[in-house]
């Protein structure tokens, strides 16, 4: 599916907005892909107000949100090895009421949940301005709203 930057923040929304917690969502794509991009949109969606900066120096970041689920954000970029990831409590994501929304997932290799989501971001040569997002269901996670592909008043 091709998505211009309106329609993948309002994708995101949608997610935070009705996806059920706990789940997990690797974000995979180059630099400037559009993940951090992505990853805002599912938490203000989810009720995070402040600002979410690119956890790539804190790797990990939590956002507790009103309705009782917690965001929680990382960057798995400069991580060397798997095991580095027991240090940012990797055993204990994806517990009851987490959005867990990993950039990088790839760098987690055979320790990734048996239920998840993987949201690859493609930028397309020919046009720069929009993203070719493709997704893939592993397991079983809570389900995904499709993609919006217009505005609606309702929504």
């Amino acid at each position: 599916m091709r998505l211009d930057e309106a329609e993948l923040k309002r994708w995101g929304l949608r997610i935070g907005q009705v996806v059920e917690a706990p789940v997990f969502i690797g974000l995979r794509g180059a630099l400037g892909a559009g993940k951090s991009v992505l990853a805002r949109a599912i938490g203000s969606g989810a009720g995070v107000f402040e600002t979410m900066p690119s956890p790539t120096y804190n790797l990990l970041m939590r956002y507790p949100v009103e309705s009782g689920r917690e965001v929680v954000h990382l960057d798995l970029y400069r991580l060397e090895a798997e095991d580095e990831l027991w240090e940012l409590g990797w055993s204990q994501l994806v517990s009851e009421g987490e959005i867990v929304l990993v950039e990088w997932p790839e760098r987690a290799g055979h320790l990734l949940p048996e239920h998840h989501w993987l949201v690859d971001l493609f930028v397309p040569q020919d046009e720069p301005l929009v993203r070719d997002v493709e997704v893939r269901r592993i397991g079983t996670p809570p389900a995904l709203p499709p993609f919006p592909l217009s505005v609606s008043s309702s929504g």
